[in-house]
């Protein structure tokens, strides 16, 4: 009966400390800033991990009063282009967490 509270206490350690690591990896993970880049980089884009936008370059020739759709195109790829970067990274960083946890 002891070695099970140990065990239980050993593991709720374990739990605690896996939480730690998982907030501060989350933290770091939203300071991180991501570019997302249009066709020839005529838009780019940073966003932070917590998906939001924090700067936006458009090159000039990129701006035709008479094609805006081309420019809304643009913006678009570069934003979608970010978002995907940093859902890989988020998958990749937090991923590990739900394999370690059972239920998740």
């Amino acid at each position: 009966m002891m070695m099970r509270g140990m065990n239980m206490q050993g593991m709720m350690k374990q739990m605690q400390k896996l939480q730690k690591n998982m907030q501060k990896d989350q933290e770091e993970l939203q300071k991180t800033v991501f570019e997302g880049h249009a066709p020839d980089d005529a838009v780019v884009v940073k966003f932070t991990g917590d998906h939001k936008m924090q700067d936006i370059e458009i090159k000039e020739e990129a701006v035709d009063p008479d094609d805006v759709d081309m420019l809304q195109d643009l913006v678009i790829a570069a934003v979608n282009d970010a978002i995907k970067k940093v859902e890989q990274e988020t998958q990749r960083t937090m991923g590990k967490y739900s394999r370690n946890i059972p239920g998740l």
